[in-house]
């Protein structure tokens, strides 16, 4: 290879150029890559990259269009080996961090508070934006070859590697001189001390390792409390909290000025709710998180609503319906008019599993819009709006202006009142069909709230397709599944007698280190579905209460949740405890 030109002269260069620049093609060697590239699109492969086929060849070698991609973007190529790595530039970054994006701190310049990383591809972009925003400093990065990367950071942070817990990082804070002069400070503390608290170096340490942790254990919030004489840090996994080491108390306002500045929320304004959201990309999975600052007593609250891409169930038939749940789900949805509710308490699955409805239909013929609060996940084809109350966008508002974009599927948010049911109702009489949900204990007392709220029973029987309730429940662990007998107590509080048990196997999980010594890992939903038939609607009519309602609903065919969480429970899926703890109470 030629001596490289400047990089100014490549940045921005279609590939092919790049490389002749570096004398490594010829003019003719890029016309015959041009026109494999055309004969290989034409006969339909997947988009063919020309890099690609310079490499196939033999006309480049791998390490040569790493050099060529990473000039195109204006990145400069170094040899890791001849580099000095600054001990300044590695304090910037924890092993956990550096391992997790694969990226190599080399210098740092405390002038311009610049952080010089090393990565191994060029469109390790992203990286270096989500390490700008959770450092707070300029990063820009150099390319370097890929085994040498991975030699350095396994040379560089093998001794970090355990030493870099949470315990070591609060004894770190604990130690800070500068930090410990805000104790007992907590409201007289002005801008530009907030904004040095926010920059602290321990204090982006230890929120970037409760992120990451909090991401690798899969929790999907994390949450920062203050107290009279404690701050607690504590995570939800499966729907459940545990507690993580407290820091010392004096580090509240850093740590939540941290997280404004990350949500670019006002760090000067500490009386009243703010809300905002970070976006990162974790081992190439997009994950966003969903800021809520709350004034309290004892200074701000702050929950992170961790919504991690990567985890979502967006297929009905991984919801843990069951065969018949799952088709009687998919023949509702798949009408061509009406209602269909689910119902179920906060953080029952409601919105994933109408956003797994939504994804069935969601093809180039169907136009598909929802109206939601908030919007949890962006999904590709669905038009999404965000209400905003507080400006009048109100779920009745919004749906009337949505019934004139011609849409085939509506979804709305929630019924919350009259006025949302009416218009939902009368979209569904226009040929829509309409999702929605509701906050009830079980399928057949949603008849009983709707009529509350003051629907007329005409309205509801012409337009409710169906009702779906659902529950959330911990999966046992795969890797620590331990068959058991349960006892007669346990068999009691099911409802059940040792006859009715003959021959079943019942599972617990006994706690590995795949699910932090919980026993469980993941959760499943169970489900109860309701469908209007004749009988029913004529019920509605005569005002049957929701026990009436229940019974017919049982005879034409519906299984309830207990039911659905005694089947979990024989195929191994989840324990007795976890289905008292969500259907005992409904059966009663």
């Amino acid at each position: 290879m030629e001596k490289m030109p400047p990089i100014e002269h490549l940045r921005g260069r279609p590939i092919g150029r790049v490389l002749m620049k570096m004398g490594l093609l010829t003019r003719e060697n890029i016309h015959q890559c041009l026109e494999i590239q055309k004969k290989r699109q034409k006969e339909g492969h997947k988009t063919v990259q020309i890099g690609e086929i310079f490499v196939e060849l033999g006309l480049v070698a791998e390490k040569q269009l790493h050099i060529a991609l990473a000039a195109q973007r204006g990145m400069e190529f170094v040899n890791l080996g001849e580099m000095d790595v600054s001990p300044s530039a590695l304090e910037k970054l924890s092993s956990q961090m550096a391992k997790t994006y694969r990226v190599l701190p080399i210098e740092f310049k405390a002038d311009t508070n610049e952080l010089v990383v090393a990565v191994d591809k060029a469109d390790s972009f992203r990286a270096t934006d989500d390490l700008s925003t959770l450092l707070g400093l300029k990063v820009t990065a150099k390319i370097v070859d890929s085994k040498a990367l991975d030699t350095a950071i396994t040379k560089y942070y093998q001794q970090k590697d355990e030493g870099e817990g949470i315990n070591e990082l609060i004894t770190e804070i604990q130690e800070d001189g500068f930090l410990a002069e805000f104790e007992g400070r907590n409201q007289s503390i002005d801008l530009d001390e907030l904004k040095e608290l926010s920059e602290s170096n321990p204090v982006k340490k230890l929120l970037n390792l409760v992120l990451m942790q909090a991401i690798r254990d899969k929790a999907s919030d994390v949450h920062f409390e203050p107290f009279e004489n404690e701050y607690k840090m504590r995570y939800r996994i499966d729907g459940v909290l545990y507690e993580m080491v407290p820091p010392p108390k004096h580090i509240a306002a850093a740590l939540s000025s941290r997280i404004k500045v990350m949500a670019n929320l006002d760090i000067a304004e500490r009386r009243l709710p703010q809300d905002g959201r970070i976006s990162l990309t974790v081992q190439g999975n997009p994950v966003d998180l969903r800021v809520s600052v709350l004034p309290t007593m004892f200074g701000e609250s702050v929950v992170l609503r961790i919504l991690d891409r990567s985890q979502m169930q967006l297929d009905l038939a991984k919801l843990g319906l069951g065969t018949d749940n799952l088709n009687i789900l998919r023949q509702l949805i798949h009408k061509p008019n009406g209602i269909v509710l689910v119902t179920g308490p906060t953080g029952s699955g409601k919105t994933t599993t109408l956003y797994a409805a939504l994804s069935e239909l969601n093809d180039i013929e169907t136009k598909i819009i929802t109206t939601e609060d908030p919007i949890e996940y962006d999904i590709d084809g669905i038009i999404q709006v965000q209400m905003k109350e507080d400006i009048g966008v109100t779920f009745a508002k919004c749906l009337r202006s949505i019934l004139r974009q011609d849409p085939d599927v509506v979804m709305v948010g929630e019924i919350r009142d009259l006025e949302t049911a009416e218009i939902a109702a009368q979209a569904s009489l226009t040929g829509h069909i309409v999702f929605t949900t509701l906050h009830t204990n079980d399928a057949p007392s949603s008849v009983a709230r709707l009529l509350d709220l003051g629907i007329e029973p005409f309205l509801l029987t012409a337009t409710i397709e169906g009702i779906v309730a659902q529950r959330l429940v911990r999966k046992i662990c795969e890797h620590c599944k331990t068959p058991f007998s349960p006892t007669e107590s346990q068999l009691m509080e099911l409802g059940l007698s040792p006859d009715d048990v003959k021959g079943k196997q019942f599972y617990y999980g006994a706690g590995c280190s795949k699910c932090n010594n919980t026993g469980y890992r993941g959760r499943t939903g169970l489900y109860e579905i309701m469908t209007f038939n004749d009988e029913i609607r004529e019920l509605i009519m005569n005002h049957a209460s929701s026990n009436v309602l229940r019974t017919a609903s049982q005879k034409a065919g519906m299984k309830l949740l207990r039911d659905a969480g005694l089947s979990a429970i024989y195929n191994g899926i989840t324990t007795i405890d976890e289905v008292v703890k969500e259907t005992m109470a409904e059966s009663e």
